[in-house]
């Protein structure tokens, strides 16, 4: 039975995931010490609810079962409900998502776990149907009424459990990572790939960027041509596909089918940031138009409705809004039925609907269709005989008409707190698109990026807070928070070389150094030391959709060893490859990022430093260039004082140095020449 909607604790967070739940009849409260010491003082078991603002399954269960009195009878009576953004925390997400994949072999959202009341697990899982999940609660609690100590002895081996999951040995053997076998690796991992579809066999489908990141760096490096046939078939495909908004720009989370037709229809910030940057780094490759158009219109949709007036970006929009009868369906702002097409388009109607499947291909449920597209843009034209100029201003047309008549639609939700670990990565893709693009507009958003962070995100102590929303920053930061920050850093300082944002990445560097490394382990803890401790205190190693904070804070280490020489970062990074480096032969996809630091110790890696009064022109045309084995510093002036520009400068004169550990060919003005060294070396 639905009951009036009332209020509870939540209404006093700024979280929209914690705020869209504040009117549930349950006595939800946020995850704080308060609330966990509630639970021990009243001795009730935890309910622990995960879950996030655009999770379609999350939205389900509260309609079903959180709105629902009965269900708030028993939640109320005999536990401590507890409501918690996996976004905002994702400590406590990572914590309890380890319970339930040991107890159940699997994981997702919403999460739901009962816990003891000091907090460790006893029992989870994801979705529940309402009668389901009253059954449950009410089993536990009579169990924990009538035999605690059962309840207890589980919690302990649970937690025995949890501490042993994301172990990392110190490595002490010697390795010699030019022998590390990198093509054999790739040429195992390929038996994963869908060579006809694109991406990996089987459905639903991630894009996971960061793989297909280091395959074409790979690709490239080897000169392997099926693999870059691969890369160009998947990035293809993505691009015609659903997930894809052909309208509007952007990328939604997962195809839930094999051609990548219909999405789970939720953006989310990091997704697009990082396939700005790899559709970005697949232009620079292969000059391919597509990859260019890609990336712009996703810039420009997170410049449209992704991006707050302090620079900062949202976080993500929701799958789900209210369709033409009022009900909230997933999907709903983004399909069209034909009669819709057909008159919002008239004449243009009959090449539209060539265009994009407006047909068997392109139907999906009660007569409405999701764009997908099978034929390249000169196909089209040849089909129906229009010059690229013609074709071009259609195709604008139609989606000016249409972006303006879906936003009369109901929207989707946004989550329009930011988060400083995706911010960053959105201030990278920024960096790339100007870099690769050269739209100064892009730069001046990376810039705005930035200051933002600094302003709001950077404590006076060199620590970072995680959240913004509403003019207030919260939530200590954590590993991926910094480790991001300084990798996004370090890209704005090589097409800007200004010294603050080098500064800027090192003191962050330092930072997590003093506060999140392990010095016996040689890896990064996700949570900083000044922060209270979970059941266990994890180390978060493996890429997944977003790169391990431990891989990125490696590569950072490297790169930033190449700027501050005296350091022993390099020492570091190489110490944290030794320790993954027998799982990576094992599960590449999930240490994508690692194998892209080993290729920067298996190939020469670049210093290139820049010299004279061009210095800024020079490396931005050095920029336009693929080249991911490189750093770049520079400077219009003489500075002895550091070790990168002493005795470099030549007046009047703008020297490019290229340099592989401090040790450099002879200076030369020339980009081609410079060009000419850096691109022989590659493998085979």
């Amino acid at each position: 039975m639905k009951t009036d909607s009332s209020t509870n604790d939540l209404i006093y967070e700024s979280s929209p995931y914690l705020l869209q739940h504040a009117h549930n009849p349950i006595h939800w409260k946020a995850w704080t010490e308060k609330t966990l010491a509630l639970a021990k003082t009243e001795k009730k078991l935890i309910i622990l609810s995960i879950g996030y603002a655009a999770c379609h399954w999350c939205h389900v269960m509260e309609h079903e079962s959180f709105e629902d009195s009965e269900v708030a009878e028993v939640m109320n009576k005999a536990f401590v409900s507890i409501k918690v953004d996996r976004e905002e925390r994702p400590d406590v997400d990572q914590t309890y998502i380890n319970a339930v994949q040991l107890m159940t072999g699997s994981g997702g959202w919403p999460l739901n776990v009962i816990a003891l009341p000091d907090g460790r697990p006893v029992w989870g899982g994801t979705y529940f149907k309402k009668q389901d999940w009253i059954n449950a609660l009410k089993q536990i609690q009579q169990l924990y009424k009538d035999e605690p100590q059962k309840l207890v002895a589980y919690a302990n081996r649970l937690e025995s459990g949890l501490k042993q999951m994301n172990l990392v040995a110190l490595n002490t053997e010697e390795l010699d990572f030019k022998q590390f076998p990198t093509n054999k690796v790739v040429a195992n991992w390929a038996k994963k790939f869908d060579n006809i579809l694109g991406g990996y066999k089987g459905a639903p489908k991630f894009i996971m960027p960061d793989n297909f990141q280091y395959l074409l760096r790979h690709a490239d490096i080897t000169e392997n041509h099926p693999l870059l046939e691969y890369l160009n078939l998947s990035l293809k495909k993505i691009a015609f596909g659903g997930i894809y908004d052909h309208i509007g720009g952007g990328f939604a989370r997962y195809s839930v089918d094999e051609k990548w037709h219909i999405p789970h229809f939720e953006k989310m910030l990091y997704d697009n940031a990082q396939l700005v940057s790899l559709y970005c780094q697949a232009y620079q490759i292969t000059g391919e138009n597509l990859y260019k158009e890609t990336a712009i219109e996703t810039l420009e949709f997170i410049k449209r409705e992704m991006t707050n007036k302090e620079g900062g970006f949202y976080s993500s929009l929701d799958a789900d809004s209210k369709n033409e009868k009022g009900i909230l369906e997933e999907g709903a702002f983004y399909v069209f039925t034909k009669k819709e097409l057909q008159n919002l388009l008239a004449e243009d109607f009959q090449l539209f609907s060539e265009y994009y499947n407006i047909n068997s291909y392109g139907k999906w449920e009660n007569e409405h269709y999701v764009l997908i597209r099978q034929k390249s843009d000169i196909d089209i034209r040849k089909e129906f005989h229009l010059s690229e100029k013609d074709f071009l201003e259609k195709k604008e047309h139609w989606k000016n008409i249409l972006l303006v008549y879906r936003q009369k639609r109901d929207n989707p939700r946004l989550d329009d707190k930011a988060l400083t670990s995706w911010n960053a990565l959105m201030l990278k893709a920024y960096v790339d698109g100007y870099k690769i693009l050269e739209c100064e507009d892009y730069l001046e958003s990376a810039l705005k990026n930035a200051n933002f962070i600094v302003e709001f995100q950077l404590k006076p102590d060199g620590s970072l807070y995680r959240s913004f929303k509403d003019g207030k920053s919260s939530i200590n930061a954590f590993l991926e928070d910094y480790a991001f920050t300084i990798d996004a850093f370090i890209g704005l300082y090589q097409v800007t070389l200004d010294n603050k944002w080098l500064n800027l990445s090192n003191e962050l560097l330092d930072y997590s150094l003093q506060n999140f490394f392990d010095s016996e382990k040689h890896m990064f803890y996700f949570t900083s030391k000044q922060d209270a401790a979970l059941i266990t205190r994890n180390i978060e190693y493996q890429d997944n959709v977003i790169p391990s904070s431990n891989a990125v804070m490696a590569q950072n280490l490297f790169l930033l060893s190449k700027y501050f020489t005296t350091t022993d970062y390099e020492k570091i990074a190489h110490q944290m490859l030794k320790n993954v480096s027998l799982e990576m032969t094992q599960h590449p996809s999930s240490f994508s990022h690692w194998l892209d630091l080993m290729a920067n110790f298996q190939n020469d890696f670049y210093e290139i430093v820049v010299v004279g009064p061009e210095a800024l022109e020079k490396t931005k045309e050095l920029n336009k260039y693929y080249i991911p084995n490189k750093i770049t510093a520079g400077s219009t002036l003489a500075r002895e004082e550091d070790l990168l520009f002493a005795n470099r400068y030549s007046h009047g004169k703008t020297l490019i140095y290229v340099c592989v550990n401090n040790a450099c060919q002879l200076p030369t003005e020339n980009i081609n020449a410079v060009i000419k060294i850096v691109t022989k070396t590659k493998r085979n």
